[in-house]
Protein backbone atom coordinates (compact mmCIF):
# COMPACT_ATOMS: atom_id res chain seq x y z
CA UNK A 1 0.00 0.00 0.00
CA UNK A 2 2.73 2.20 0.68
CA UNK A 3 4.60 1.39 -2.61
CA UNK A 4 1.51 2.19 -4.51
CA UNK A 5 1.14 5.74 -2.76
CA UNK A 6 5.18 6.78 -3.33
CA UNK A 7 4.65 5.81 -6.69
CA UNK A 8 1.47 7.65 -7.09
CA UNK A 9 2.62 10.31 -5.92
CA UNK A 10 5.85 10.64 -8.00
CA UNK A 11 3.39 11.20 -10.89
CA UNK A 12 3.24 14.80 -11.79
CA UNK A 13 -0.43 16.50 -12.25
CA UNK A 14 -0.21 16.40 -15.96
CA UNK A 15 0.63 13.10 -16.03
CA UNK A 16 -2.79 12.51 -14.52
CA UNK A 17 -4.75 15.08 -16.65
CA UNK A 18 -2.99 13.55 -19.97
CA UNK A 19 -5.81 12.09 -22.05
CA UNK A 20 -4.80 8.09 -22.34
CA UNK A 21 -2.44 6.96 -25.76
CA UNK A 22 -3.93 5.68 -28.48
CA UNK A 23 -2.86 2.03 -29.82
CA UNK A 24 -0.85 3.84 -32.61
CA UNK A 25 0.99 6.38 -30.09
CA UNK A 26 1.52 3.43 -28.09
CA UNK A 27 3.22 1.82 -31.13
CA UNK A 28 5.17 4.43 -32.21
CA UNK A 29 6.45 4.62 -28.35
CA UNK A 30 7.57 0.83 -28.66
CA UNK A 31 8.88 1.40 -31.78
CA UNK A 32 11.82 4.08 -30.97
CA UNK A 33 12.63 1.87 -28.11
CA UNK A 34 13.43 -0.51 -30.34
CA UNK A 35 17.08 0.24 -31.44
CA UNK A 36 17.64 -1.99 -34.44
CA UNK A 37 14.32 -1.23 -35.73
CA UNK A 38 15.62 2.67 -35.69
CA UNK A 39 18.86 1.76 -37.46
CA UNK A 40 16.79 -0.19 -39.97
CA UNK A 41 14.88 3.08 -40.80
CA UNK A 42 17.81 5.40 -40.69
CA UNK A 43 19.36 3.05 -43.08
CA UNK A 44 16.73 2.97 -45.30
CA UNK A 45 16.24 6.37 -45.57
CA UNK A 46 20.21 6.68 -45.83
CA UNK A 47 19.41 3.87 -49.05
CA UNK A 48 16.61 6.02 -50.63
CA UNK A 49 18.35 9.01 -50.88
CA UNK A 50 21.43 7.06 -52.27
CA UNK A 51 19.24 5.63 -55.07
CA UNK A 52 16.84 8.46 -55.60
CA UNK A 53 19.07 11.55 -54.55
CA UNK A 54 22.01 10.34 -56.51
CA UNK A 55 19.97 10.31 -59.78
CA UNK A 56 20.69 14.42 -59.46
CA UNK A 57 24.59 13.62 -59.32
CA UNK A 58 25.44 11.29 -62.06
CA UNK A 59 23.25 11.09 -64.77
CA UNK A 60 21.51 7.74 -66.48
CA UNK A 61 23.53 8.84 -69.28
CA UNK A 62 26.82 8.78 -67.79
CA UNK A 63 25.68 5.26 -65.77
CA UNK A 64 25.36 3.89 -69.63
CA UNK A 65 28.43 5.29 -70.92
CA UNK A 66 30.92 2.53 -71.63
CA UNK A 67 34.83 3.51 -72.20
CA UNK A 68 37.11 0.15 -72.54
CA UNK A 69 39.92 1.99 -72.26
CA UNK A 70 39.24 2.30 -68.34
CA UNK A 71 37.73 -1.25 -67.79
CA UNK A 72 37.90 -3.13 -64.81
CA UNK A 73 39.68 -0.05 -62.87
CA UNK A 74 39.71 -0.50 -59.35
CA UNK A 75 38.07 2.31 -56.81
CA UNK A 76 39.78 5.23 -56.99
CA UNK A 77 38.84 9.17 -56.59
CA UNK A 78 37.51 9.54 -59.90
CA UNK A 79 35.82 6.34 -59.88
CA UNK A 80 34.59 5.55 -56.32
CA UNK A 81 33.50 2.11 -56.74
CA UNK A 82 35.38 1.08 -59.76
CA UNK A 83 34.61 0.28 -63.25
CA UNK A 84 32.61 -2.82 -64.81
CA UNK A 85 34.17 -4.78 -67.71
CA UNK A 86 33.31 -2.19 -70.28
CA UNK A 87 34.64 0.99 -68.14
CA UNK A 88 30.80 2.16 -66.89
CA UNK A 89 31.10 3.43 -63.41
CA UNK A 90 29.93 1.30 -60.54
CA UNK A 91 28.83 4.18 -58.53
CA UNK A 92 26.35 5.48 -61.37
CA UNK A 93 25.23 2.09 -62.05
CA UNK A 94 24.44 1.28 -58.73
CA UNK A 95 22.27 4.72 -57.80
CA UNK A 96 20.55 3.87 -61.13
CA UNK A 97 20.49 0.12 -60.26
CA UNK A 98 18.85 0.41 -56.70
CA UNK A 99 16.16 2.73 -58.36
CA UNK A 100 14.92 -0.49 -59.99
CA UNK A 101 15.68 -2.81 -56.91
CA UNK A 102 13.40 -0.90 -54.30
CA UNK A 103 11.05 0.08 -56.96
CA UNK A 104 10.41 -3.89 -58.00
CA UNK A 105 10.78 -4.55 -54.24
CA UNK A 106 7.90 -2.35 -53.15
CA UNK A 107 5.29 -2.73 -56.20
CA UNK A 108 5.39 -6.25 -56.08
CA UNK A 109 4.92 -6.16 -52.45
CA UNK A 110 2.17 -3.55 -53.35
CA UNK A 111 0.32 -6.72 -55.69
CA UNK A 112 1.43 -9.39 -53.20
CA UNK A 113 -0.56 -7.21 -49.83
CA UNK A 114 -3.73 -6.48 -52.54
CA UNK A 115 -3.84 -10.28 -53.75
CA UNK A 116 -3.18 -11.33 -50.39
CA UNK A 117 -6.00 -9.33 -48.52
CA UNK A 118 -9.16 -10.22 -51.10
CA UNK A 119 -8.10 -13.65 -51.03
CA UNK A 120 -7.85 -13.82 -47.19
CA UNK A 121 -10.68 -11.56 -46.34
CA UNK A 122 -13.29 -13.87 -48.80
CA UNK A 123 -12.01 -17.05 -48.05
CA UNK A 124 -12.17 -15.93 -44.01
CA UNK A 125 -15.48 -14.51 -43.94
CA UNK A 126 -17.66 -16.59 -46.13
CA UNK A 127 -15.65 -19.98 -45.30
CA UNK A 128 -17.33 -23.11 -47.02
CA UNK A 129 -16.73 -24.13 -50.14
CA UNK A 130 -15.22 -20.50 -51.15
CA UNK A 131 -12.76 -21.26 -48.22
CA UNK A 132 -11.59 -24.92 -49.43
CA UNK A 133 -11.23 -23.57 -53.12
CA UNK A 134 -8.77 -20.61 -52.12
CA UNK A 135 -6.95 -22.45 -49.80
CA UNK A 136 -6.72 -25.40 -51.71
CA UNK A 137 -4.99 -23.05 -55.31
CA UNK A 138 -2.78 -21.30 -52.33
CA UNK A 139 -1.50 -25.31 -50.87
CA UNK A 140 -0.88 -25.80 -54.28
CA UNK A 141 1.50 -22.96 -55.10
CA UNK A 142 3.09 -23.35 -51.37
CA UNK A 143 3.93 -26.70 -52.68
CA UNK A 144 5.67 -25.67 -55.66
CA UNK A 145 9.40 -24.10 -54.47
CA UNK A 146 9.49 -20.41 -55.63
CA UNK A 147 12.63 -20.20 -56.68
CA UNK A 148 11.74 -22.59 -59.59
CA UNK A 149 8.40 -20.79 -60.07
CA UNK A 150 10.11 -17.91 -60.72
CA UNK A 151 12.46 -19.49 -62.95
CA UNK A 152 10.43 -20.95 -65.03
CA UNK A 153 7.50 -18.03 -65.34
CA UNK A 154 10.68 -15.42 -65.94
CA UNK A 155 12.20 -17.70 -68.75
CA UNK A 156 8.48 -17.82 -69.95
CA UNK A 157 7.52 -14.72 -70.24
CA UNK A 158 10.90 -12.96 -70.51
CA UNK A 159 11.66 -10.63 -73.55
CA UNK A 160 7.78 -10.84 -74.49
CA UNK A 161 7.09 -7.47 -73.63
CA UNK A 162 8.85 -4.11 -75.50
CA UNK A 163 10.99 -1.53 -73.48
CA UNK A 164 9.12 0.50 -71.79
CA UNK A 165 9.89 4.95 -72.09
CA UNK A 166 8.71 6.41 -68.87
CA UNK A 167 9.86 9.82 -68.10
CA UNK A 168 12.56 10.28 -70.41
CA UNK A 169 14.02 6.94 -69.46
CA UNK A 170 14.36 3.49 -71.00
CA UNK A 171 12.81 0.16 -68.85
CA UNK A 172 13.30 -3.68 -70.15
CA UNK A 173 9.89 -4.57 -70.42
CA UNK A 174 11.06 -7.59 -68.16
CA UNK A 175 11.15 -5.75 -65.09
CA UNK A 176 7.33 -5.30 -65.43
CA UNK A 177 7.13 -9.03 -65.57
CA UNK A 178 9.62 -9.59 -62.60
CA UNK A 179 7.21 -7.64 -60.95
CA UNK A 180 4.13 -9.34 -61.81
CA UNK A 181 6.20 -12.53 -61.35
CA UNK A 182 6.98 -11.80 -57.87
CA UNK A 183 3.43 -9.94 -56.98
CA UNK A 184 1.38 -13.05 -58.42
CA UNK A 185 3.69 -16.14 -56.65
CA UNK A 186 3.95 -14.43 -52.83
CA UNK A 187 0.79 -13.90 -51.44
CA UNK A 188 -0.12 -16.99 -50.18
CA UNK A 189 1.09 -16.46 -46.50
CA UNK A 190 -0.46 -13.36 -45.98
CA UNK A 191 -3.50 -14.86 -47.53
CA UNK A 192 -3.58 -17.18 -44.36
CA UNK A 193 -2.63 -14.50 -41.98
CA UNK A 194 -5.62 -12.56 -43.28
CA UNK A 195 -7.91 -15.41 -43.15
CA UNK A 196 -7.06 -16.44 -39.70
CA UNK A 197 -8.09 -12.76 -38.65
CA UNK A 198 -11.11 -12.83 -40.34
CA UNK A 199 -12.31 -16.58 -39.03
CA UNK A 200 -11.26 -15.05 -35.25
CA UNK A 201 -13.19 -11.57 -35.72
CA UNK A 202 -16.13 -12.30 -37.59
CA UNK A 203 -18.06 -13.72 -34.77
CA UNK A 204 -17.15 -10.96 -32.21
CA UNK A 205 -20.25 -9.08 -30.98
CA UNK A 206 -19.47 -5.86 -32.95
CA UNK A 207 -19.74 -7.85 -36.28
CA UNK A 208 -22.77 -9.55 -35.19
CA UNK A 209 -24.20 -6.49 -34.34
CA UNK A 210 -23.33 -4.95 -37.98
CA UNK A 211 -24.99 -7.66 -38.96
CA UNK A 212 -28.49 -7.12 -37.47
CA UNK A 213 -28.69 -3.35 -38.66
CA UNK A 214 -28.45 -4.99 -42.03
CA UNK A 215 -24.74 -3.57 -43.08
CA UNK A 216 -23.84 -5.30 -46.11
CA UNK A 217 -20.89 -7.91 -46.11
CA UNK A 218 -19.46 -5.23 -48.60
CA UNK A 219 -18.74 -3.12 -46.00
CA UNK A 220 -18.53 -5.40 -42.80
CA UNK A 221 -15.11 -6.76 -44.55
CA UNK A 222 -13.65 -3.48 -45.62
CA UNK A 223 -14.75 -0.97 -42.45
CA UNK A 224 -15.34 -3.28 -39.92
CA UNK A 225 -13.03 -6.40 -40.16
CA UNK A 226 -10.10 -4.73 -42.33
CA UNK A 227 -9.24 -2.34 -40.42
CA UNK A 228 -8.29 -4.34 -37.53
CA UNK A 229 -6.04 -7.06 -39.13
CA UNK A 230 -4.04 -4.44 -40.03
CA UNK A 231 -1.72 -4.49 -37.78
CA UNK A 232 -0.31 -8.31 -39.19
CA UNK A 233 -0.75 -7.57 -42.28
CA UNK A 234 1.86 -4.31 -41.83
CA UNK A 235 4.78 -6.61 -40.66
CA UNK A 236 3.95 -9.27 -43.16
CA UNK A 237 4.18 -6.34 -46.33
CA UNK A 238 7.12 -5.10 -44.55
CA UNK A 239 9.32 -8.59 -44.11
CA UNK A 240 7.99 -9.02 -47.85
CA UNK A 241 9.73 -6.31 -49.48
CA UNK A 242 12.87 -7.64 -48.57
CA UNK A 243 11.90 -11.06 -49.91
CA UNK A 244 11.20 -9.34 -53.35
CA UNK A 245 14.44 -7.35 -53.66
CA UNK A 246 16.16 -10.98 -52.74
CA UNK A 247 13.72 -12.85 -55.23
CA UNK A 248 14.53 -10.24 -57.84
CA UNK A 249 18.36 -10.34 -57.24
CA UNK A 250 18.55 -14.16 -57.47
CA UNK A 251 16.73 -14.91 -60.98
CA UNK A 252 18.79 -11.72 -62.28
CA UNK A 253 22.27 -13.47 -60.56
CA UNK A 254 20.93 -16.52 -63.03
CA UNK A 255 20.55 -14.46 -66.28
CA UNK A 256 16.51 -14.65 -66.30
CA UNK A 257 15.74 -11.34 -64.30
CA UNK A 258 15.96 -7.86 -65.22
CA UNK A 259 17.51 -7.25 -68.63
CA UNK A 260 19.85 -4.93 -70.32
CA UNK A 261 20.10 -1.79 -70.57
CA UNK A 262 18.03 -1.30 -67.22
CA UNK A 263 20.48 -1.86 -64.26
CA UNK A 264 19.93 -3.81 -60.91
CA UNK A 265 21.84 -4.66 -58.04
CA UNK A 266 20.74 -8.13 -58.87
CA UNK A 267 21.96 -8.14 -62.60
CA UNK A 268 25.47 -6.10 -61.54
CA UNK A 269 25.92 -9.27 -59.11
CA UNK A 270 25.19 -11.41 -62.77
CA UNK A 271 27.67 -10.07 -64.57
CA UNK A 272 30.64 -9.70 -62.00
CA UNK A 273 30.90 -13.48 -61.20
CA UNK A 274 33.91 -14.13 -64.24
CA UNK A 275 35.73 -11.80 -61.90
CA UNK A 276 35.35 -12.68 -58.02
CA UNK A 277 39.13 -13.02 -57.79
CA UNK A 278 40.55 -10.56 -60.25
CA UNK A 279 38.04 -7.61 -60.01
CA UNK A 280 35.85 -7.97 -56.31
CA UNK A 281 34.37 -4.17 -56.23
CA UNK A 282 32.23 -5.39 -58.97
CA UNK A 283 30.22 -7.95 -56.89
CA UNK A 284 30.99 -6.14 -53.09
CA UNK A 285 29.32 -3.24 -53.03
CA UNK A 286 25.42 -3.77 -55.26
CA UNK A 287 26.26 -7.13 -53.08
CA UNK A 288 26.92 -4.88 -50.04
CA UNK A 289 23.72 -2.57 -50.92
CA UNK A 290 21.44 -5.71 -51.66
CA UNK A 291 22.62 -6.97 -47.65
CA UNK A 292 21.95 -3.66 -46.09
CA UNK A 293 18.54 -3.16 -47.41
CA UNK A 294 17.54 -6.36 -46.93
CA UNK A 295 18.50 -5.77 -42.64
CA UNK A 296 17.37 -2.89 -42.44
CA UNK A 297 13.88 -3.78 -43.81
CA UNK A 298 14.24 -7.09 -41.40
CA UNK A 299 14.82 -4.85 -38.56
CA UNK A 300 11.99 -2.57 -39.44
CA UNK A 301 9.94 -5.21 -39.53
CA UNK A 302 11.12 -6.88 -36.49
CA UNK A 303 10.86 -3.59 -34.52
CA UNK A 304 7.12 -3.31 -36.21
CA UNK A 305 6.53 -6.84 -34.73
CA UNK A 306 7.08 -6.28 -31.38
CA UNK A 307 5.30 -2.80 -31.89
CA UNK A 308 1.64 -3.82 -32.73
CA UNK A 309 1.67 -6.83 -30.53
CA UNK A 310 -1.12 -6.26 -28.43
CA UNK A 311 0.46 -8.41 -25.42
CA UNK A 312 3.33 -5.85 -25.07
CA UNK A 313 2.93 -3.71 -22.49
CA UNK A 314 6.54 -1.90 -22.29
CA UNK A 315 6.52 1.27 -23.04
Amino acid sequence: MTAQTTSITQLSADDLTAPPLSLWQLAWLRFRRHKLAVFGCVTLVLLLLYSFGGAFVRTEAYANFNDTSRRLEPPSSEHLFGTDSIGRDILARTIYGGQISLFIGFVAVFIETILGILVGALAGYYGGKLDAFLMRIAEALLSIPTILLLLVMAKFFGGKIPEIHIAGRTFSGSVIVIIAIIGATSWMYLARIVRAEFLSLKENEFILAARATGTSNFQIIFYHILPNTFAPIIVSSTLSVANAILAEAYISFLGLGVQPPTATWGNMLESSAKYLDSAPWLWFFPGMLILLTVLSINFIGDGMRDALDPRSRAI
